[in-house]
């Protein structure tokens, strides 16, 4: 039996392409942010009250969730589903109250619901990036994960403490410059990323 048949989907992804589809991301965000400055400071600070983009990104977050607590199987449904070990068993009760959860929580949360969803879809996006670095040599693979724990604490602070966000994006929008500073690092760092992805990573 293949040894690779037991990893999960995650462990699957590999390291070259996550780094380009990351590098890109943060260069094609970071440079909207340069271009396009007056219009996504506006999006900023209507997003934490944009119930019906909370409610989107609330429903991507909580189905990706309910792939992952799929029965183990070759099926399409089955393809993310991972083990938990020892709360294994508490799977079909999951399965069942994901998507109730899904309609309650985007009808009865009304307050930075944007923020609270976009929290939630950050921490799943976290476990597939660690995924792709776990193990490998390269050291400049550590950008992937130092980019990844940098977003997991954001998230959980976007779940339990939404006011921060708003917080955080008047502090950004304060000054021109400090709003400039943080996109030209934000590039800086996608460049990085993409970088060694092309010269260091090929074929992991």
């Amino acid at each position: 039996m293949d040894p690779s048949h037991a990893l999960h989907a995650y462990e699957k992804l590999p390291l070259f392409g996550t780094g380009v589809v990351l590098g890109l991301w943060l260069i094609g965000l970071h440079v909207l942010m340069l271009v396009k400055a007056e219009a996504v400071q506006g999006f900023l600070k209507k997003f934490p009250r944009n119930n019906q983009l909370g409610q989107i990104l609330l429903g991507i977050g909580l189905i990706w969730f309910w792939l992952l607590v799929q029965p183990t199987g070759k099926g399409a449904l089955n393809s993310l589903a991972m083990e938990l070990g020892d709360f294994d068993k508490l799977k079909p009760l999951l399965r069942i109250g994901v998507p109730v959860s899904i309609v309650l929580v985007a009808i009865s949360v009304k307050e930075f619901l944007a923020v609270r969803a976009l929290g939630l879809l950050g921490l799943m996006v976290a476990a597939p990036l660690l995924g792709a670095a776990y193990l490998e040599d390269p050291t400049s693979r550590l950008l992937i994960p130092i980019f990844t724990y940098g977003l997991i604490i954001k998230s959980l602070y976007w779940v339990g403490m939404p006011y921060i966000f708003r917080d955080t994006v008047n502090w950004a929008i304060a000054e021109q410059g400090r709003w400039r500073m943080l996109c030209f690092g934000g590039l800086a760092y996608g460049i990085a990323v993409l970088a060694c992805a092309l010269l260091f990573w090929k074929g992991l």
